[in-house]
Protein backbone atom coordinates (compact mmCIF):
# COMPACT_ATOMS: atom_id res chain seq x y z
CA UNK A 1 0.00 0.00 0.00
CA UNK A 2 1.23 3.83 -0.30
CA UNK A 3 -0.69 5.95 1.85
CA UNK A 4 -2.85 8.63 -0.39
CA UNK A 5 -2.94 10.67 2.91
CA UNK A 6 0.64 11.92 2.54
CA UNK A 7 -0.38 13.58 -0.43
CA UNK A 8 -2.34 16.47 1.80
CA UNK A 9 1.22 18.21 2.30
CA UNK A 10 0.71 19.49 -1.08
CA UNK A 11 -1.95 21.88 0.45
CA UNK A 12 0.45 23.24 3.12
CA UNK A 13 1.62 27.01 2.71
CA UNK A 14 5.20 25.85 2.59
CA UNK A 15 7.71 25.94 0.02
CA UNK A 16 8.34 22.84 0.09
CA UNK A 17 7.57 19.25 1.91
CA UNK A 18 8.59 15.77 2.36
CA UNK A 19 6.44 13.15 4.29
CA UNK A 20 6.60 9.03 4.63
CA UNK A 21 5.26 6.49 7.21
CA UNK A 22 6.59 3.36 8.85
CA UNK A 23 5.84 0.19 10.25
CA UNK A 24 7.61 -1.39 13.01
CA UNK A 25 8.84 -3.92 10.86
CA UNK A 26 10.53 -1.09 8.98
CA UNK A 27 7.90 -1.35 5.73
CA UNK A 28 7.66 2.07 4.25
CA UNK A 29 4.17 2.87 3.85
CA UNK A 30 4.77 5.85 1.51
CA UNK A 31 6.34 8.66 0.98
CA UNK A 32 5.67 11.96 -0.92
CA UNK A 33 7.62 15.22 -1.54
CA UNK A 34 11.46 15.04 -1.53
CA UNK A 35 12.45 12.59 0.98
CA UNK A 36 16.12 12.37 -0.16
CA UNK A 37 16.08 16.70 0.68
CA UNK A 38 18.03 17.65 3.69
CA UNK A 39 15.86 19.78 6.05
CA UNK A 40 17.04 21.34 9.50
CA UNK A 41 15.04 19.53 12.10
CA UNK A 42 15.29 21.97 14.87
CA UNK A 43 13.51 20.54 17.65
CA UNK A 44 13.51 16.87 16.12
CA UNK A 45 17.25 16.83 16.72
CA UNK A 46 16.21 15.91 19.97
CA UNK A 47 15.11 12.23 20.12
CA UNK A 48 17.81 11.42 17.85
CA UNK A 49 19.88 13.36 20.72
CA UNK A 50 18.04 11.04 23.24
CA UNK A 51 18.90 8.07 21.45
CA UNK A 52 23.02 8.15 21.76
CA UNK A 53 22.21 8.89 25.74
CA UNK A 54 20.39 5.78 25.98
CA UNK A 55 23.31 3.96 24.07
CA UNK A 56 25.45 5.63 26.22
CA UNK A 57 23.59 4.14 29.23
CA UNK A 58 23.80 0.98 27.56
CA UNK A 59 27.09 0.97 27.45
CA UNK A 60 27.83 1.62 31.09
CA UNK A 61 29.10 4.99 30.53
CA UNK A 62 26.63 7.20 32.37
CA UNK A 63 23.91 6.30 34.66
CA UNK A 64 20.25 8.13 34.20
CA UNK A 65 20.69 8.79 37.63
CA UNK A 66 24.09 10.06 38.39
CA UNK A 67 24.34 14.02 38.64
CA UNK A 68 24.21 15.97 35.39
CA UNK A 69 23.35 19.66 34.73
CA UNK A 70 22.57 21.95 37.59
CA UNK A 71 23.25 21.20 41.13
CA UNK A 72 21.01 18.56 42.40
CA UNK A 73 19.78 17.56 38.56
CA UNK A 74 20.36 14.22 36.57
CA UNK A 75 20.63 12.73 33.60
CA UNK A 76 17.11 11.93 33.85
CA UNK A 77 16.12 15.03 34.66
CA UNK A 78 17.68 16.90 31.71
CA UNK A 79 16.18 13.98 29.50
CA UNK A 80 12.64 14.72 30.71
CA UNK A 81 13.12 18.71 31.25
CA UNK A 82 12.44 18.33 34.72
CA UNK A 83 16.17 19.90 35.69
CA UNK A 84 15.12 23.50 36.16
CA UNK A 85 17.06 25.09 33.29
CA UNK A 86 15.85 28.01 31.86
CA UNK A 87 14.72 27.23 27.88
CA UNK A 88 17.25 28.79 26.32
CA UNK A 89 19.82 29.81 28.61
CA UNK A 90 22.27 28.04 31.11
CA UNK A 91 20.42 29.69 34.32
CA UNK A 92 18.25 27.48 36.45
CA UNK A 93 14.93 28.81 37.00
CA UNK A 94 13.47 26.17 39.42
CA UNK A 95 14.46 23.14 41.54
CA UNK A 96 14.96 19.74 39.62
CA UNK A 97 11.95 17.82 39.07
CA UNK A 98 9.35 20.40 39.88
CA UNK A 99 8.26 22.20 37.21
CA UNK A 100 8.33 20.79 32.94
CA UNK A 101 10.71 23.41 31.79
CA UNK A 102 11.59 22.87 28.43
CA UNK A 103 14.81 23.18 27.99
CA UNK A 104 17.11 23.54 24.59
CA UNK A 105 20.03 24.47 27.54
CA UNK A 106 19.61 21.19 29.20
CA UNK A 107 20.32 19.16 26.14
CA UNK A 108 23.28 20.95 25.33
CA UNK A 109 24.07 19.99 28.96
CA UNK A 110 23.13 16.44 28.34
CA UNK A 111 25.30 16.44 25.34
CA UNK A 112 28.64 18.15 27.39
CA UNK A 113 28.03 15.47 29.85
CA UNK A 114 28.07 12.39 27.53
CA UNK A 115 31.16 14.43 25.53
CA UNK A 116 33.02 14.22 29.14
CA UNK A 117 32.57 10.88 30.33
CA UNK A 118 33.24 8.58 27.09
CA UNK A 119 36.02 11.22 25.89
CA UNK A 120 34.20 11.41 22.35
CA UNK A 121 32.60 14.78 20.81
CA UNK A 122 28.65 14.40 20.98
CA UNK A 123 28.28 14.84 17.79
CA UNK A 124 30.66 12.13 16.30
CA UNK A 125 29.29 9.94 20.09
CA UNK A 126 25.76 10.38 17.81
CA UNK A 127 27.26 9.50 14.46
CA UNK A 128 29.01 6.31 16.24
CA UNK A 129 26.04 5.27 18.12
CA UNK A 130 22.99 6.22 16.29
CA UNK A 131 23.53 7.36 12.83
CA UNK A 132 26.00 5.50 11.19
CA UNK A 133 24.09 1.94 12.59
CA UNK A 134 21.00 2.59 11.50
CA UNK A 135 22.31 3.77 7.80
CA UNK A 136 21.04 7.55 8.53
CA UNK A 137 24.07 8.45 6.03
CA UNK A 138 22.01 12.20 5.21
CA UNK A 139 21.68 13.04 9.01
CA UNK A 140 24.37 15.62 10.21
CA UNK A 141 24.72 17.28 14.21
CA UNK A 142 25.87 20.74 13.19
CA UNK A 143 26.25 21.93 16.63
CA UNK A 144 23.83 21.98 19.84
CA UNK A 145 22.47 18.51 20.55
CA UNK A 146 18.47 20.50 21.46
CA UNK A 147 18.38 21.41 17.45
CA UNK A 148 21.05 21.58 15.10
CA UNK A 149 19.83 18.02 13.18
CA UNK A 150 19.76 17.88 9.71
CA UNK A 151 18.16 14.76 8.18
CA UNK A 152 15.94 13.73 5.07
CA UNK A 153 12.56 11.80 5.74
CA UNK A 154 14.16 8.52 4.51
CA UNK A 155 16.54 8.14 7.09
CA UNK A 156 14.28 9.61 9.98
CA UNK A 157 12.01 6.83 8.76
CA UNK A 158 14.90 4.47 9.48
CA UNK A 159 15.13 6.07 12.91
CA UNK A 160 11.19 5.84 13.37
CA UNK A 161 11.07 2.07 12.08
CA UNK A 162 14.63 1.47 14.84
CA UNK A 163 12.23 2.65 17.90
CA UNK A 164 9.58 0.50 16.95
CA UNK A 165 11.48 -2.39 16.70
CA UNK A 166 14.74 -1.75 18.62
CA UNK A 167 17.53 -3.71 17.30
CA UNK A 168 20.66 -0.86 18.79
CA UNK A 169 19.04 -1.35 22.42
CA UNK A 170 16.95 -3.33 24.27
CA UNK A 171 13.08 -2.69 23.87
CA UNK A 172 13.24 -2.30 27.60
CA UNK A 173 15.49 0.75 27.44
CA UNK A 174 13.33 2.04 24.52
CA UNK A 175 10.16 1.37 26.64
CA UNK A 176 11.56 3.33 29.86
CA UNK A 177 12.00 6.19 27.01
CA UNK A 178 8.67 6.14 26.21
CA UNK A 179 7.42 6.22 29.81
CA UNK A 180 6.28 9.57 31.75
CA UNK A 181 9.07 10.16 33.89
CA UNK A 182 8.13 12.50 36.74
CA UNK A 183 4.01 11.84 36.71
CA UNK A 184 1.88 14.59 37.01
CA UNK A 185 4.27 17.18 36.14
CA UNK A 186 2.95 20.90 35.10
CA UNK A 187 4.63 23.08 31.92
CA UNK A 188 4.72 24.52 28.86
CA UNK A 189 4.22 22.87 25.69
CA UNK A 190 5.93 25.20 23.21
CA UNK A 191 3.30 26.55 20.91
CA UNK A 192 0.62 25.15 22.75
CA UNK A 193 0.55 26.51 26.34
CA UNK A 194 -0.27 25.22 29.53
CA UNK A 195 -0.43 21.73 30.14
CA UNK A 196 -1.28 19.84 33.33
CA UNK A 197 0.39 17.25 33.50
CA UNK A 198 2.67 18.09 30.59
CA UNK A 199 3.73 14.66 29.92
CA UNK A 200 7.33 13.75 28.61
CA UNK A 201 9.37 10.66 28.69
CA UNK A 202 13.27 10.31 28.18
CA UNK A 203 14.01 13.09 25.07
CA UNK A 204 10.32 12.03 24.07
CA UNK A 205 7.14 14.65 23.98
CA UNK A 206 4.35 11.81 25.40
CA UNK A 207 0.91 12.65 24.02
CA UNK A 208 -1.44 11.54 26.83
CA UNK A 209 -4.26 13.60 27.39
CA UNK A 210 -3.06 17.21 26.52
CA UNK A 211 -5.20 19.52 24.21
CA UNK A 212 -4.66 21.12 22.08
CA UNK A 213 -1.66 18.95 20.49
CA UNK A 214 0.63 19.27 17.45
CA UNK A 215 -0.59 15.28 16.59
CA UNK A 216 -4.23 14.33 15.69
CA UNK A 217 -7.77 13.85 17.57
CA UNK A 218 -7.39 9.76 16.99
CA UNK A 219 -3.73 10.25 17.73
CA UNK A 220 -3.50 7.37 20.95
CA UNK A 221 -2.31 8.62 24.43
CA UNK A 222 0.93 6.63 23.77
CA UNK A 223 1.55 8.39 21.13
CA UNK A 224 5.29 10.20 21.34
CA UNK A 225 7.49 12.17 19.46
CA UNK A 226 8.88 15.51 18.69
CA UNK A 227 7.84 18.32 16.81
CA UNK A 228 10.48 21.29 15.65
CA UNK A 229 10.33 25.51 15.26
CA UNK A 230 11.22 24.65 11.90
CA UNK A 231 8.18 23.00 10.68
CA UNK A 232 8.95 19.46 11.22
CA UNK A 233 7.93 16.76 13.07
CA UNK A 234 7.88 12.82 14.04
CA UNK A 235 5.64 10.85 15.80
CA UNK A 236 5.43 6.72 16.51
CA UNK A 237 1.97 5.90 17.51
CA UNK A 238 2.34 2.43 19.29
CA UNK A 239 -1.23 1.40 19.14
CA UNK A 240 -1.33 2.20 15.08
CA UNK A 241 1.98 0.68 14.91
CA UNK A 242 3.31 3.12 12.54
CA UNK A 243 5.37 6.34 12.56
CA UNK A 244 4.79 9.49 10.64
CA UNK A 245 7.49 12.07 9.52
CA UNK A 246 7.30 15.57 7.84
CA UNK A 247 9.48 18.24 6.85
CA UNK A 248 9.21 21.61 5.93
CA UNK A 249 11.22 24.81 5.15
CA UNK A 250 8.88 27.43 6.68
CA UNK A 251 8.73 27.86 10.46
CA UNK A 252 6.06 26.24 12.58
CA UNK A 253 3.30 28.47 13.52
CA UNK A 254 -0.30 29.01 13.08
CA UNK A 255 -0.61 27.04 9.71
CA UNK A 256 1.04 23.89 11.28
CA UNK A 257 -1.02 24.27 14.38
CA UNK A 258 -4.46 24.24 11.87
CA UNK A 259 -2.92 21.44 9.12
CA UNK A 260 -1.16 19.01 11.53
CA UNK A 261 -3.78 17.41 12.97
CA UNK A 262 -6.24 16.70 10.38
CA UNK A 263 -3.35 15.50 8.29
CA UNK A 264 -2.50 12.96 11.40
CA UNK A 265 -5.99 11.98 11.21
CA UNK A 266 -6.15 11.09 7.90
CA UNK A 267 -2.98 9.02 8.19
CA UNK A 268 -4.41 7.36 11.16
CA UNK A 269 -7.63 6.43 9.04
CA UNK A 270 -5.81 5.05 6.10
CA UNK A 271 -3.70 2.91 7.97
Amino acid sequence: MSLKSLALIENWPVPTAAAGAVRADGTVLGLHGPAGQRFPLASVTKPLAAYAVLVAYEEGAIEFDEPAGPAGSTVRHLLAHTSGLAFDEHKVTAPPGERRLYSNAGFEQLGDHVAKVTDIPFAEYLRQAVLEPLGMTSTTLEGSPAKDGVSTVEDLLRFAAEVQAPRLLDPRTVAEAMSVQYPGTKGVLPGYGHQNPNDWGLGFEIRDSKSPHWTGSSSSRRTFGHFGQSGTFLWIDPDAGAACVALTDRAFGPWAIEAWPAFTDAVLAEL
